[in-house]
């Protein structure tokens, strides 16, 4: 099966992104130029990605001592990448890039995603050039931001250590002030880190000429202490190898040190690293620690990473949404060819009947029913979620303001959902393939290795738990949730003629979430309210995507093409077989249930 329908579906007929060519940033666009960046990328991913999934997955990058190795392949698919011009799509024409609406860029990638999660696109690249555009000096964007969007630099985010994992506010990476004068003062203020950092998607290859490190560090005091708690944390640009104000390698390379590649479960195409700064193995001017300069005021570098965390926990997103997806199309294709069993009922067990194919079992059905629910239903939430982005970029001043605020409630589910549900979907793809799906005959397997990483990339599922009950439904006074409320409860009235018993059962969700979301907080200490924070984001998630599947199905109007009946099946296997789910979940939550909080570790 191919993609392409189903994305031109959400885009077209339920997003209406065509409207975005009203928009003056939008105005050279239309319906031609949209359609032609999605060719593209769906040919460079057919070609150049999709054919070296497996080969990518067991040639894993190695160090040879020099250099990280990496097979042709990917090499071949980073340049097909960047001379498409994708690293800069929604950039500005006067830097290179297409002014393309956020919404369009996140589909053509889901192409690539779906194609080669493991290979990679450039997530973690533009979004390190997207963060200097917004923090960095005017020649930190021309010097580092520019080079990625062109490909000839890629970029990073270094912010877990070894000792800290996700608990930034005990990181031990310093940075201290340089006083050295040599020509790249200009880049901003100079300092020399020194540190570890773990992790480190993409820190050490040869695909780019230059490998841009974002690096969270602290300033020590006057008394050479480091600040505790996140708010002594600063942001520097660290490169692999030094540049001139001019963009050009002056030759040097910085003090930073491949300690080690990370062996994975998944995403084995793509490098993970641990690495060295300032350890003095290329010592700088003759002095160890590792180049950077400084991003924004010092103090403020979590501020600053947010940027880029907020759009990497969408990219990932995307990603487990797509593998969710390439695992569907796969079992889908499988259980049309593969015949096995005979009808239930009468005569089912006359083995002199012929065989019939897995498809016509209703447990086989549902299985892809599910599956279909989970992964469309989070694509059209992650494309629903960058059509926010383009208004809170180009809307008007309230809308940009609706927009900012219902991202901050979303951004957890989109990023959380498809990590933990797209990979169930994964799982029934194994599933259905029976013995077969575990092996590696068949890509299933290899979907939910690739998978199971995205519950812990960008943010584990907890912390987008703690992310969104401790802060994203109480900022501003709920008001995030309030204006969700405003636009579910739209789509409830809206489709209260065809889908009435959705409309109910979708208010009703509402209203449960609402009432835990109270009881949670109600004179409890942040410990007791925390601590079902994930049943809570389990729940509130599939609220959302049953308001995604409710609008979508809403839109279909008379449409009675098999697409549309596939779609309102789905919605309605969501609503009767997933949303009943939630009020499990928020028991504990309303009642702040001790039982996991309160056991004694003895216990264990």
């Amino acid at each position: 099966m191919s993609l392409r329908p189903t994305v031109d579906f959400l885009l077209h007929d339920w997003l209406k992104v065509d409207s975005l060519q009203s928009r003056e940033r939008f105005a050279d666009h239309s319906r031609e130029t949209f359609d032609a960046v999605l060719d593209t990328c769906e040919r460079i991913a057919r070609e150049k990605y999709a054919p070296f999934n497996r080969l990518v997955d067991t040639q894993e990058p190695h160090f040879d001592g020099e250099r990280v190795i990496l097979p042709q392949a990917t090499h071949d698919a980073y340049k097909a990448y960047a001379e498409s011009g994708m690293l800069s799509a929604a950039q500005d024409y006067a830097i290179g890039g297409m002014q393309l609406p956020y919404t369009v860029e996140a589909a053509a990638n889901a192409f690539f995603a779906m194609a080669s999660v493991s290979i990679g696109s450039g997530m973690l690249t533009s979004g390190n050039a997207n963060l200097l555009m917004v923090h960095g000096t005017d020649l930190q964007k021309q010097v580092f931001a520019a080079n990625e969007f062109s490909g000839r630099f890629s970029g990073t985010m270094c912010l877990s250590e070894p000792q800290a994992g996700s608990s930034l506010s005990d990181i031990t990476t310093r940075a201290t002030p340089d006083g050295a004068d040599f020509e790249s003062e200009a880049l901003g203020a100079r300092y020399r880190l020194k540190g570890n950092k773990m992790w480190i998607s993409s820190g050490e290859h040869e695909l780019s000429e230059n490998i841009i490190h974002l690096v969270l560090a602290k300033i020590p005091d006057a008394n050479g202490q480091l600040v505790p708690g996140v708010k002594g944390i600063s942001l520097f640009i660290v490169p692999k190898k030094l540049v001139g104000t001019d963009g050009h390698l002056t030759g040097d390379r910085n003090d930073v040190a491949l300690a080690g590649l990370n062996h994975k479960c998944g995403w084995r195409g793509t490098t993970n690293t641990l690495l060295n700064f300032g350890e003095g193995k290329y010592p700088v001017r003759g002095e160890s620690g590792a180049v950077g300069y400084l991003v924004g005021k010092p103090g403020e570098g979590l501020r600053c990473m947010f940027h880029m965390m907020n759009e990497a926990r969408i990219g990932v997103g995307m990603a487990a949404t797509m593998l969710g997806m390439a695992g569907y199309y796969a079992s889908l294709d499988y259980a049309k060819n593969r015949p096995q069993g005979r009808p239930t009922g009468a005569g089912g067990k006359d083995a002199s009947q012929a065989q019939v194919r897995i498809i016509e079992h209703a447990d086989i059905k549902r299985m892809l029913l599910a599956q279909k629910a989970y992964s469309e239903g989070a694509l059209a939430l992650a494309l629903y979620c960058a059509r926010l982005v383009d208004e809170q970029h180009t809307g008007t001043a309230d809308n940009a303001d609706v927009a900012r605020l219902l991202l901050e409630v979303l951004t957890p589910i989109v990023k959380s959902f498809p990590s933990e549900w797209c990979l169930e979907a994964n799982s029934l793809a194994i599933q259905i393939h029976g013995g077969y799906g575990y092996t590696r005959d068949f890509p299933v397997e290899q979907y939910w290795r690739d998978n199971r990483l995205n519950m812990i990339h960008e943010g584990t599922h907890g912390i987008q738990a703690m992310d969104l009950l401790g802060r994203k439904v109480l900022m501003e006074n709920g008001r995030g949730l309030q204006l969700l409320a405003e636009r579910i409860l739209a789509t409830a009235a809206q489709a209260e003629a065809s889908w009435g018993p959705e409309a109910a059962a979708l208010r009703d969700a509402l209203k449960q979430v609402a009432q835990a979301t109270q009881q949670a907080w109600a004179g409890a200490e942040p410990a007791q309210a925390l601590a079902n924070a994930v049943p809570y984001l389990q729940a509130f998630g599939h609220m959302v995507i049953a308001w995604i599947w409710l609008d979508v199905a809403s839109s279909l109007g008379d449409d009675n093409s098999p697409a549309a009946q596939g779609r309102r099946a789905a919605c309605r296997y969501f609503y009767r077989y997933e949303l009943p789910k939630i009020g499990a979940w928020l028991n504990v939550v309303s009642s702040r249930d001790p039982t996991c909080a309160d056991l004694a570790e003895e216990a264990f």
